[in-house]
């Protein structure tokens, strides 16, 4: 092709980072992959080191380049997704990292957490931020870091550290130091971001000791990011676009109504409906968080987030030792006694929305002594169907309750365990509504590539986008009422009395 015509998405994720080139069409045409090494320093404490951060984004960058053939001038613009929450904290001058980086996973500020609660601050920081106070998101666990590094928060308020999310951190890196930036996206999930006003809440940071002089520079989903340094890829390269994994999700997958909703399944499962410019306040413990921000005019989401989704397939697969792939799964189900009710609640690190209930534990209903690992597999993989129902109608109840007409349109899937035909055929059937699968399963890097492809003039606007986007199949429910409610029903019980339990 003519050159300059490719852009290439950095997805930097909490076990792996990837580099994905596209082509001019938006189609893939290289990808580089390379796991790095998580830490466990006490129980429920995750860290990983961010020189494998930077390295492995480095290093996949160039594969692909390498891999795909393309000299530096091939390449238009940069587009960057990552992990969010997790929180970095380096020398503004040497880049050093005051400590390791603290992964959203880590759940080491819950104490903390519980104070604000206690204390009533967590209703100003879901007020401001539309967060709960909880461990999973940055605010925190920044605080941790100045309240237990020697020196940081002295050096913090001279200047002379920074703080950043995964996304800050790399484009520190890639422009050496030039830019100290962000988008709304992530800074929506710092706990320290009024996504009402759009700029640092100097109330939470008050809260939390946090000087406002770390923090970057919060800009659109597609903007001027800066460029990288000349020596990394033979050129300078613009930084264009910038999105968290879950809004370019839901980016990538055209989900740009009111109404649309997008659901991704891989360890866990995150949905995300667009509500427009409206910020919908949920009463249902559900995240009200930016879908995106473009021409400095924010879209807002509600978010739910199901902890334990292509995790309970790997528990049958390591945990049990049931199955070998994760693939057999479906061929299990399918063998399934059709008499048989058994319910699986994989509460295996608590459940998340719309529960929040971080001490329950997983639990399974309805055994039978014919119950075996079929029955196991198909409760499995019904139990993501049901949770994501949960989500859904929490939405639902959320979104009407604000005045809105409240329907939700459409449902796209994304993520490893929407390759499930059964999965998401189950899916269809328990929420009563269509499924769509689209045809690019790499959503999460497409979304960071058009936003990066669209401000550099080479990827179509947002509706031409809308058009472009793909199905490759829609599960549409078969299932008659009668069934879905028992079923559902039976489900709800279950995850009652796991409550209690």
């Amino acid at each position: 092709g003519c050159a300059m015509t490719h852009i290439l998405a950095i997805d930097q994720g909490t076990t792996s980072s990837r580099a994905i080139l596209f082509d001019g069409n938006m189609a893939v045409t290289a990808t580089a992959q390379e796991e790095f090494p998580q830490h466990f320093p006490r129980s429920g404490w995750v860290e990983h080191d961010p020189g494998d951060l930077w390295s492995t984004t480095a290093g996949t960058c160039r594969a692909v380049i390498e891999k795909a053939g393309l000299r530096p001038d091939d390449i238009t613009a940069i587009g960057i997704t990552n992990q969010r929450e997790t929180t970095l904290v380096w020398d503004a001058k040497t880049g050093q990292p005051a400590h390791n980086a603290i992964v959203w996973q880590d759940r080491r500020t819950a104490d903390f957490c519980r104070e604000l609660r206690e204390r009533g601050d967590d209703k100003i920081i879901t007020e401001r931020t539309g967060l709960l106070a909880d461990p999973y998101f940055s605010g925190t666990k920044l605080k941790w870091i100045l309240d237990n590094v020697e020196g940081a928060r002295d050096r913090a308020r001279a200047g002379e550290l920074l703080f950043g999310t995964v996304d800050s951190f790399l484009i520190w890196k890639l422009t050496g130091g030039a830019r100290h930036v962000t988008d709304a996206t992530n800074a929506a999930r710092t706990m320290l971001y009024d996504i009402h006003k759009g700029r640092w809440s100097t109330t939470i940071c008050k809260m939390f000791d946090i000087p406002v002089e770390m923090l970057p520079e919060v800009k659109d989903c597609a903007a001027d990011f800066g460029t990288t340094r000349p020596d990394l890829f033979g050129r300078e390269i613009p930084i264009l676009g910038v999105a968290g994994d879950q809004q370019a999700a839901t980016i990538g997958q055209a989900c740009f109504q009111p109404g649309m909703m997008k659901s991704t399944y891989g360890t866990g499962c995150f949905a995300l409906l667009n509500t427009g410019e409206t910020a919908v306040t949920s009463t249902n413990r559900l995240l009200t968080t930016i879908a995106y921000q473009l021409d400095g005019k924010p879209t807002y989401a509600l978010e739910g987030s199901i902890f334990v989704a292509g995790a309970v397939v790997q528990w049958l697969r390591d945990g049990l030792k049931m199955i070998r792939e994760a693939s057999e799964t479906q061929g299990l189900a399918e063998q399934a006694d059709p008499h048989q009710n058994v319910v699986l609640v994989p509460a295996f690190v608590g459940l998340g929305a719309p529960y929040w209930n971080a001490e329950c534990r997983g639990a399974i209903y309805g055994l039978t002594r014919n119950s075996g690992p079929a029955e196991l597999a198909r409760a499995a993989l019904e139990s993501v169907g049901y949770q994501t129902r949960d989500l859904l109608e929490a939405m639902q109840a959320d979104w009407t309750a604000q005045g809105q007409s409240g329907e939700i349109a459409t449902l796209r899937v994304d993520g490893g365990m929407s390759a499930s035909d059964w999965a998401m055929q189950f899916l269809s059937d328990v929420i009563g509504a269509s499924v769509d699968r689209p045809d690019v399963l790499e959503t999460t890097a497409l979304g960071a590539a058009w936003l990066a492809g669209q401000r550099a003039g080479i990827y179509p606007d947002m509706e031409g986008f809308a058009r472009e986007w793909a199905l490759d199949r829609r599960f549409k429910p078969q299932m008659d009422e009668a069934t879905r409610d028992e079923k559902y029903g039976a489900w709800k019980r279950a995850v009652n009395a796991t409550l209690q339990f």
